[in-house]
């Protein structure tokens, strides 16, 4: 691990090499062998082996309803493993017929991404926050990428394997840039997003996520990223639609609280470019209205709000 995480404080450095409950890939990390360990290449296998649920149209192909509807509900690395080797048991190094692949969301590459990673010996975390290169008219997408240590540079660079094929990242997702090393200004995490907003410099209803039957967006939905990135750089890696804590239930600007607000600025000071790693831990377990709890309510896409009990 040390050759991986040179610069970076010991306890920081160990906690984010280390798996956790959902990156974990329990007995299936045998299927880790022979994977290549460069960050990009890494980000190629799980190009490889993934599809986002939104490509089937791109990828000339038409995915049964229970995989389109239920995959990417999928929380933990090794269930999303046990579904990839039942449609094709070859080694994870080979890539993927679209149809065979694990049919997911943004949060999906991220996790395994993440996963290989760790496994790797390179400190790694799920970030949330707002992509613009989806659109081409100033709207920030939600979305979920991965943050892994650069020993080499010293610092935090951010990596999406969505993008990870260049021909097709240029040819279909405006890229111009190293998803390995994305550049800030493309990509916001949470707090940064939120002080912008705060600030006057942004436009809250610039950020969101655009859906066939119209878009969500605003400092409500921006408050709930803020919750999922803070779980994750706790390794408490969610699902993108799992709320819990103050703020469930509301959906429009015009039902934000200050005190929720007051809590997101809070949030906001752990969740930027710069994570002071003590101050990330001391907020999450120390306050319940942001600690993930055993049952968080998950507003499904396809299936309805549902309960769901973490392990």
């Amino acid at each position: 691990m040390q050759q991986h995480s040179a610069g970076l404080a010991p306890r920081t450095a160990a906690f984010y090499t280390a798996q956790s409950d959902v990156s974990d890939p329990g007995p299936l990390v045998a299927r880790f062998a022979g994977l290549p360990s460069g960050v990009g290449e890494l980000a190629l296998t799980v190009r490889n082996l993934m599809i986002h649920r939104m490509e089937q149209n791109l990828f000339h192909c038409t995915h049964p309803p229970e995989r389109l509807h239920h995959d990417a509900e999928t929380r933990y690395l090794d269930g999303i493993l046990r579904l990839l080797l039942a449609r094709d048991g070859a080694p994870l190094t080979r890539r993927r017929a679209p149809g065979d692949r694990f049919v997911g969301v943004c949060r999906d590459f991220a996790l395994l991404h993440c996963s290989l990673l760790r496994h790797a010996g390179v400190p790694a975390r799920l970030r949330f926050g707002f992509a613009d290169y989806f659109d081409t008219d100033g709207f920030h997408t939600d979305h979920t990428l991965v943050e892994y240590w650069d020993a080499a540079r010293e610092r935090w660079l951010l990596a999406d394997a969505e993008l990870a094929d260049a021909r097709f990242a240029a040819e279909h997702q405006h890229v111009d840039f190293d998803p390995m090393d994305l550049p800030r200004d493309r990509f916001l995490v949470s707090g940064e997003a939120w002080r912008r907003v705060r600030a006057g410099e942004a436009d809250p209803r610039t950020f969101g996520v655009r859906l066939p039957g119209g878009e969500l967006a605003g400092e409500w939905f921006m408050a709930n990223v803020l919750r999922l990135d803070l779980a994750a750089l706790n390794k408490v890696e969610p699902l993108p639609w799992d709320v819990w804590g103050e703020g469930v239930g509301v959906s429009g600007d015009d039902a934000m609280t200050d005190s929720l607000r007051t809590r997101c600025d809070r949030v906001a000071l752990v969740t930027g470019d710069a994570v002071p790693f003590d101050a990330a831990r001391a907020l999450f377990t120390g306050d319940a209205a942001l600690r993930t709890p055993p049952t968080v309510l998950s507003l499904t896409t396809y299936n309805g709000p549902v309960e769901v009990t973490l392990r």
